[in-house]
């Protein structure tokens, strides 16, 4: 319990001072790749929320998920790669090389699913080298480019706005 405090206090400041530092521009170039970034403590179904965006016309192979859990049982089978807490340092590094290959990809949008502040996942948002980023309202303003007003537990309203302002803004 009380390393688990200590631990989210190193990593609230480590991730304050990534987002004074951070300004990336946005790129004007239409969505090929999209990564999604799920926070399965209070969204499970990330298989309905990757169907609903495969509806939308794009190809599962352009899409690539990241799961985070605060906690990993052993009988817990997730189908994604997956991160946990204690994969990360007090540092801010993460010793997962699949999470790493998925920080290193530069998708043309990355969608952060969760909505609310946690320090890992703000992490992995900022360390994305995503040039388009979208998530929900509820979330620090500064990690997402794009600000959509939904539930976590709407998917299929979150993929339609989604899809309307992506058309408005020619993304897609």
């Amino acid at each position: 319990m009380f390393y688990k405090i200590i631990k989210d206090f190193f990593l609230k400041k480590n991730v304050t001072k990534r987002l004074l530092k951070q300004h990336s521009p946005v790129v004007q170039n239409k969505i090929t790749t999209i990564g999604i970034l799920v926070d399965e403590t209070y969204f499970s179904n990330t298989s309905a929320l990757l169907g609903q965006i495969c509806l939308q016309g794009f190809k599962r192979e352009q899409i690539t998920v990241l799961v985070y859990k605060d906690r990993i049982k052993s009988k817990d089978e997730i189908a994604a790669p997956f991160l946990a807490l204690k994969n990360i340092s007090w540092a801010g590094e993460i010793n997962k090389p699949e999470v790493n290959d998925f920080l290193a990809t530069p998708f043309d949008l990355l969608i952060n699913y969760y909505d609310v502040n946690k320090y890992p996942l703000l992490l992995l948002s900022i360390q994305s080298k995503a040039t388009f980023k979208v998530g929900f309202e509820s979330v620090d303003k500064r990690v997402n480019h794009f600000i959509i007003k939904a539930v976590v537990a709407q998917y299929e309203a979150f993929t339609y706005e989604l899809i309307k302002y992506l058309k408005i803004l020619n993304k897609i």
